[in-house]
């Protein structure tokens, strides 16, 4: 299961990673805020699939859409540090998401982005959740050391 995500502003897309790992196989979903201020949940996707706007108002699958959890996250970001710390769009979505994935079992999580998106630091409180690595178009960064 790969959450991947709808691209928003200066995002990079993550569609042509996740098409190729669907057609290895995997089942891809997309994140959907139920409601201002919760963790996201993540809904199974299909290519024509309806969509519809969610409580951010991002296009994401209908309720009737299966709910699934994922072992691997694409998480979207505008700016990134090699501590693995993201910046997003705001809202705490994916720091509230991440804590309870990681809460209930494994899942590692990927942020996507451009390499000129990389800062010295990024700003974190104790809330803030990191990536286990960073995918960008100069290659594979690895944060996570546990593994």
């Amino acid at each position: 299961m790969v959450a991947g995500y709808h691209a928003l502003g200066s995002e990079l897309s993550p569609w042509p990673v996740l098409r190729r790992l669907q057609a290895a196989g995997a089942r891809i979903a997309l994140p959907v805020a139920p409601e201002p201020h919760a963790a996201l949940v993540f809904r199974a996707f299909a290519p024509g699939q309806a969509m519809a706007p969610d409580a951010a108002g991002v296009p994401s699958p209908a309720e009737d859409a299966e709910r699934l959890i994922p072992d691997l996250v694409i998480a979207p970001l505008i700016a990134f540090d090699r501590q693995g710390f993201r910046l997003g769009q705001g809202g705490g979505y994916y720091d509230r998401t991440l804590q309870a994935l990681r809460a209930a079992g494994h899942v590692f999580v990927v942020g996507l982005a451009y390499s000129g998106q990389e800062v010295d630091r990024i700003p974190r409180d104790a809330h803030d959740q990191p990536l286990d690595a960073i995918l960008t178009e100069t290659g594979y960064h690895p944060v996570r050391k546990d593994d």
